[in-house]
């Protein structure tokens, strides 16, 4: 017997077109950021959010109505959502900005998304479930999450390493990693998490799988479309690559290793 579809899930996983994580960042030759003329893939955090995903309705079985991603970023940001099509989703909403723009913020993004989830609720659609990365791996910023539950007044789960759903009790225990090791929380829907390293290992997308992607369908939407002003609060004043390391030296005492250090501005040290 098919589940009441009062009781089927929707889930909404943001993904982020970054800097591919294997390739040395440069610093521009303007200094007002990193040189973006370099490979790019999915932020690998949100490689993960997809997996579980996935995972989760492969775990669910017909409980899960639908995978939808969604992405903010430039035209090229689209393969970031072919290849989260071709690991499972359904469907995806691509916000585009223009390839001139700015990256938007944690702020901007969260709200974007706050938007898009309203949108779905409007068309039927309500998310249960928001799963993303922790951070994105070009500006680590680590907030995007955190100030969506703070919007939306949800639920949420950071850090999460391990994800276990009960469908009939909208609730979701969450394992998550701290400074101290694990703690265990039960949340109920609509919820957001976010995802750690060892939550699982993506898979690698198949041939067939990226065939079939290319049709599905891909709604493109803008800023104004949802009402959301991307424009940055912050101005990057300069970019700089840190000091080049030099090496270091040996001493053949005590004594000459407090005069080095003297040397170097460092006192109080005494033998």
């Amino acid at each position: 017997m098919r589940p009441s579809s009062a009781r089927l899930l929707h889930i909404l996983v943001p993904v982020k077109r970054a800097v591919d994580y294997a390739v040395k960042i440069r610093v521009n030759p303007q200094q007002t950021g990193i040189d973006l003329n370099v490979k790019h893939s999915m932020n690998p955090f949100d490689e993960i959010a997809v997996e579980e995903a996935v995972r989760i309705r492969d775990r669910l079985k017909d409980k899960v109505k639908s995978i939808k991603v969604v992405t903010i970023g430039p035209t090229k940001s689209q393969e970031t959502l072919r290849t989260a099509l071709a690991m499972g989703a359904d469907s995806a909403i691509h916000v585009e900005i223009p390839d001139s723009a700015p990256a938007p913020e944690p702020l901007g993004v969260a709200k974007a998304i706050q938007a898009v989830l309203a949108r779905q609720k409007e068309k039927g659609e309500a998310v249960d479930i928001v799963i993303l990365g922790k951070q994105a791996i070009d500006d680590d910023a680590g907030q995007t999450g955190q100030m969506l539950a703070g919007l939306m007044g949800w639920a949420q789960a950071t850090f999460a390493s391990k994800v276990d759903i009960d469908v009939e009790a909208k609730t979701a225990n969450v394992t998550r990693e701290i400074d101290g090791g694990l703690e265990e929380l039960k949340c109920k829907f609509p919820l957001i998490v976010t995802t750690d390293l060892r939550l699982n290992e993506p898979r690698y997308a198949s041939l067939p799988n990226i065939m079939k992607a290319k049709k599905k369908p891909i709604e493109k939407l803008s800023a104004s479309d949802l009402g959301v002003d991307l424009t940055p609060r912050l101005e990057t004043l300069k970019v700089e690559e840190p000091p080049k390391r030099v090496g270091g030296g040996k001493v053949e005492s005590v004594d000459e290793l407090i005069a080095k250090l003297a040397e170097a501005g460092i006192t109080g040290v005494k033998a």
